[in-house]
């Protein structure tokens, strides 16, 4: 049987400009979007929708997300009881940053690995809220979501990603150990 995990990301209501800077709990959730592996179901929830979360975080054997533990979780926490910290989480990101000593955007990940781009940025969702858009905030939520879910399964397949060069101009390989390992912890990395 397969693990049931949880692929994550958050839109937010404002900028950190707006919020006078890195003033996480200040930004408010515009959509949150998940994609369920057990059931293969994408959903998106609006900011007055999130109690479910509680729960289905909860039951999730891995959370996955691209800088999860540095944003989402951080933006997420006031809305949810559970300690997002205490779930077993998988954010792609840092572990990149580990392995390659800097940061990697998503799209140049998505680019290099999948052949895909993503729809849009965070600063398109803040202009889409801004202007009521939420249908195509949680459209975009939502393509991230499917982006970072195809990443993870292809680094768990194949046990490497890719990634764009600085320039652009070269695709590069990062080695990835993304199989879970079941312990009395939880599953670990």
């Amino acid at each position: 049987m397969k693990d049931k995990y949880i692929v994550l990301d958050v839109e937010t209501k404002k900028s950190f400009d707006e919020v006078g800077g890195r003033n996480f709990d200040q930004l408010g959730i515009s959509v949150l979007g998940i994609y369920r592996h057990g059931s293969d179901k994408y959903e998106a929830y609006e900011e007055n929708q999130l109690s479910p979360l509680n729960q289905i975080l909860s039951e999730a054997d891995l959370v996955i997300g691209f800088n999860i533990k540095g944003f989402d979780y951080v933006v997420l926490q006031p809305y949810l009881e559970i300690p997002l910290s205490k779930l077993p989480t998988l954010d792609i990101l840092e572990d990149i940053k580990t392995t390659l000593g800097h940061r990697v955007s998503l799209n140049s990940v998505a680019k290099a690995t999948l052949k895909k781009e993503k729809t849009g940025d965070g600063l398109e969702a803040l202009r889409l809220y801004k202007s009521g858009e939420i249908e195509k905030i949680k459209k975009y939520c939502l393509n991230d979501v499917q982006i970072t879910m195809e990443i993870y399964e292809f680094g768990l397949k194949n046990h490497y990603i890719c990634y764009l060069s600085k320039d652009g101009l070269q695709t590069l390989e990062m080695k990835v150990n993304w199989t879970p390992v079941h312990s009395e912890q939880g599953l670990l990395f």
